[in-house]
Order: C-alpha cells, then sequence, then structure tokens
C-alpha cells in the first residue's frame, strides 16, 4: 500500500505549550478566577500548584511565534481536568475553565490559522479521572451505575483516595488517579471517537496521543486514523511512543511519532560525558553512554532505515519535552551542547519540536522542574534565541533541509557530517563537539554543487577538485557546527 502523511507536517516547525506554564492573558478577558491565588509565577513549579497561564495568554504571544518561525503548536491537554497538566480528564468537551474554556480556543485557533500556524491538541483516550463524571457515578451508586463496563471494575468497593485499601479497579501505571478504560466495550470506543471527531470538526489540526500502546483493543486505532481522515485527510496522527515504533507506523495507523530515538543518540552524542545521570536515568529513553561521531552516524542510519520515508518526513522530533528534563539541565548547564544538538535537530528529516522555553535557555530537571513558567525577558538568553531563529530560517527557506535526502559523508572522533540533497539543491551541515578545533578532509561522492557558502556558524571550507575525485577540507573550531550551502 502507499503510505500517504500530511503535506503540511513536512514543513513544519512545532512548538510545544504546557498551557499552565507558557503565558497568562494581560486582556481582561477572563470572567472566571480573575482573583485567584496563582502560585508565584517565577517560583519553582510544585507536583500540585498552578501558575495561571491560559489560552489568552497564547494568543496575546502569537506574533513572538510567529516571528521565531514556528507554523505549528502543540498543546498539552487543555480539556477541563483537576490537575495542572491536565492529563486527568473530566470532561473532554470542555476546555478548561482556567484556559479560557472552548470560546477562548476558537479564538486562538482562528487566531493561529490566520497566520498559518497549525494546532495539534494531545488526546489522552487510554485513561479518564477519579472525576470524570461516567467514573463519578460508579463511585456514587457502586454496581448499580450504568457506567459499570466502561472501566476495569475488579471488585468493589472502590477506593479511589485511600491507598492503605485496594484500589478495586485499574488504573494507569497503577495510579488511582488515572481509571483506565475498557476499550473492548464498543460504547467506550464510540465515544472516544465521537471525541476525536468533535475536535477535528471544531477546526484542530491533528491529535498527540498520549500512550497509545496501552490500548491493545483490536483495530482501534486504524479506526481512530479512518474517521479522523475521513473529515480531514490532512490531520496528523502522531503517537507518544518511546522505543522502535514500526507496529504503529504501518500507514494505516500514525503519521509519526514523538521521535526520541532521534533525541537519545543526538543528546549522548553532543553532550556526551556531560549528561547528568540522575536527569535520565529513569525515562525510557537512554541519552547515554557519550557517542562518538561513527557511532552517532550508525544510529542515524538505522533510524532512517526504520520507517519508510514518508514517515520519516511525519516523525515529530525533539530533544525534550514535558516528560523529560530539559537539554540545558541534562547537560549540567552546558550551553555548547544544547547549540549543536539544535542544529542537528533542525536540519533533520521530520517536524522538529521545540519545547517552549528551550529557545530562551531556560533550564529544569525531571518533571515538576521541566515545567517551569516561561521566563520574563530580561531572564532570556539572547543568544540562544538568535540561533534558535537563524536555524529555523534556514530550514524554512532550503527545501532540501525539510524534505532532502540525508547522505552521512564524514564521521570519525567528535566530527560528523552530512549532506541534505533535494535536486539542484545541496547542503552540508557539519559538527564538532571536541573541546579542540578539528581539520578534517575527505572524498566526496553524490554532492554536485561543492557548497562553500557559510549560512552559519564560524568554520571554513574548501574544495579540492581534481579529474572525477573531489575533496572537502574543514576546519571547525572546538564545540560548535556550521551550514554551508
Amino acid at each position: 500500500m502507499q503510505i500517504k502523511t500530511p503535506d503540511w507536517v513536512k514543513h513544519a516547525v512545532f512548538y510545544q505549550i504546557f498551557p499552565d506554564r507558557f503565558a497568562r492573558g494581560k486582556q481582561p478577558r477572563k470572567q472566571l478566577l480573575r482573583n485567584a491565588r496563582w502560585e508565584d509565577w517565577h517560583e519553582l513549579p510544585t507536583l500540585q500548584g498552578y501558575k495561571g497561564g491560559d489560552l489568552w495568554g497564547v494568543l496575546e504571544q502569537l506574533d513572538y511565534l510567529q516571528d521565531l518561525g514556528i507554523n505549528a503548536i502543540y498543546f498539552t491537554p487543555i480539556f477541563q481536568s483537576a490537575s495542572n497538566h491536565r492529563y486527568h480528564t473530566h470532561d473532554y468537551y470542555q476546555v478548561d475553565p482556567m484556559l479560557g474554556k472552548n470560546g477562548a480556543f476558537r479564538e486562538l485557533l482562528q487566531a493561529a490559522h490566520e497566520r498559518n500556524i497549525k494546532v495539534v491538541l494531545d488526546g489522552v483516550f487510554n485513561h479518564a479521572s477519579r472525576g470524570f463524571f461516567f467514573f463519578n457515578d460508579i463511585l456514587e451508586n457502586g454496581p448499580h451505575s450504568p457506567w459499570v463496563d466502561w472501566f476495569k471494575i475488579e471488585g468493589w468497593p472502590l477506593s479511589p483516595y485511600d491507598g492503605s485499601k485496594p484500589a478495586n479497579y485499574a488504573g494507569w501505571a497503577g495510579n488511582r488517579a488515572l481509571p483506565v478504560f475498557n476499550h473492548d466495550n464498543p460504547d467506550v470506543r464510540e465515544y472516544l471517537m465521537e471525541i476525536a471527531e468533535y475536535w477535528v470538526h471544531f477546526g484542530i489540526d491533528g491529535w498527540r496521543l498520549d500512550v497509545p500502546g496501552e490500548i491493545k483493543a483490536e483495530g482501534f486505532w486504524q479506526e481512530f486514523r479512518d474517521r479522523v481522515k475521513a473529515l480531514n485527510p490532512e490531520a496528523y496522527i502522531v503517537g507518544e511512543v518511546w522505543e522502535d515504533a514500526r507496529e504503529w507506523l504501518d500507514g494505516k495507523q500514525f503519521d509519526g511519532v514523538m521521535n526520541y530515538l532521534f533525541a537519545a543518540p543526538t543528546i549522548a552524542f553532543t553532550a556526551g560525558d556531560r549528561v547528568v545521570m540522575e536527569q535520565v536515568q529513569d525515562r525510557s529513553y537512554r541519552p547515554y553512554p557519550p557517542l562518538f561521531a561513527g557511532e552517532y552516524a550508525e544510529k542515524m542510519k538505522q533510524l532512517l532505515q526504520l520507517y519508510a520515508w514518508e514517515i520519516q518526513l511525519a516523525q515529530l522530533n525533539l530533544l525534550a519535552s514535558h516528560d523529560t528534563a530539559r537539554l540545558l539541565s541534562i547537560a549540567g548547564g552546558d550551553k555548547p551542547s544544547v547549540e549543536l544538538a539544535t542544529l542537528l535537530l533542525l536540519t533533520f528529516p521530520g517536524a522538529p519540536s521545540i519545547y517552549y522555553g528551550d529557545e530562551v535557555g531556560l533550564p529544569g530537571g525531571v518533571d515538576p522542574d521541566s515545567r517551569r513558567a516561561f521566563p520574563l525577558e530580561a531572564q532570556w538568553e539572547v543568544g540562544v534565541l538568535d540561533y534558535h531563529r537563524r536555524l529555523i530560517a534556514l530550514r524554512h527557506q532550503y527545501k532540501a533541509l525539510r524534505t532532502g535526502s540525508y547522505e552521512v559523508l564524514f564521521a570519525e572522533s567528535t566530527v560528523y557530517v552530512f549532506a541534505r540533497i533535494l535536486g539542484a539543491e545541496e547542503l552540508i551541515v557539519a559538527v564538532n563537539v571536541g573541546t579542540s578545533p578539528a581539520q578534517v578532509n575527505f572524498e566526496v561522492a553524490g554532492v554536485k554543487s561543492y557548497p562553500s557558502k557559510m549560512l552559519y556558524g564560524n568554520a571554513s571550507a574548501s574544495w579540492r577538485v581534481e579529474g572525477e575525485s573531489s575533496r572537502l577540507e574543514l576546519s571547525l573550531p572546538a564545540r560548535s557546527g556550521c551550514v554551508i550551502g
């Protein structure tokens, strides 16, 4: 079968927003919680505290995002919930009142679309919450509830809050706050499909699916795809799968996944032995041990062979998310690690995703620390913002960086060089992760235009062409990278 993924994703630069922490609206639009006691914006976040970020705040920052070069937003959950991260869904049809309700989302969606910015929502369809109406009915009425078969009830009475007693129902990862749906029940399945359709009708551009591998019901994700794509063939369906995702990337389920298989080796290569183990060791991606260029090249080749090219171009590539520590903190505060990794991210096939605040140098350890509030402008790392802008602009300017082939040209010791080629457009990207300057020269086959203009970075490049053979000589400062066009 011919695999088809949405064209716009191949040209997208995503920005991931955790709504409680990105921006509080300054215009007086809020009807509720005008005088709420929010946690102080600039204090470190706590597990349960709210900072009061809302969708009006995002609306007011669209100019900033557009100026950065962002043309797609992925929101972590926005539906009504009793948690700051909103993975504990109360009502799938209501945007959380703290965020501005459905009206704020409608206004934001319209304003984003006017700027050609796509919007993807987080779909938490494996589990709901204790406060979800259907589950709440079971808590009130026990075995008499008509919704009993919607969840995995194991006995009576249920104990949703008292940890000293058995919960008597299945919760995600054993967490009684998150009762798991019974996806084998056709009513549950239909209910979840209708939610997916409702928000696509509303105008969203796709779904990011939370822990989709947990849903084992036969044909569930195939039906999900069929129904979403029937309404909008260009809707993006991206799954949260941290490992090899071939099972879901057969062209009949997801268009792509969150590409942690790109993140882990890229961090291990650029940050190397600077990786702070306590920030990564309990996560299921492994950005360690350090990699040399040859090993990194091998990992990238394997990754690019894992899925069809059409799928590769629709992967959601990232260096950090709300589920990981931020790269700056993983790398022990080492700024060149972040710049080198960002260069590799923005020149790799697939849609790059910037985690809010990374572009201004926001640090943060594992959750909840990685969910800090977006900093005041006075605290921004202006240099970091500048290189994000420049690399995003290069990606938009050169189609080869988006859909061109990816050819490794040289990978030895600390130096990694590859080309992105689309027809006559040829770009070469080189990085030196070592702590001393590197000079390399090597034979290049397959690059015809001898690119030598420095589009990014402070390296120097020269070509030696003799007959059929062409050699590229590169001089790279320590801990630096470049793009040559």
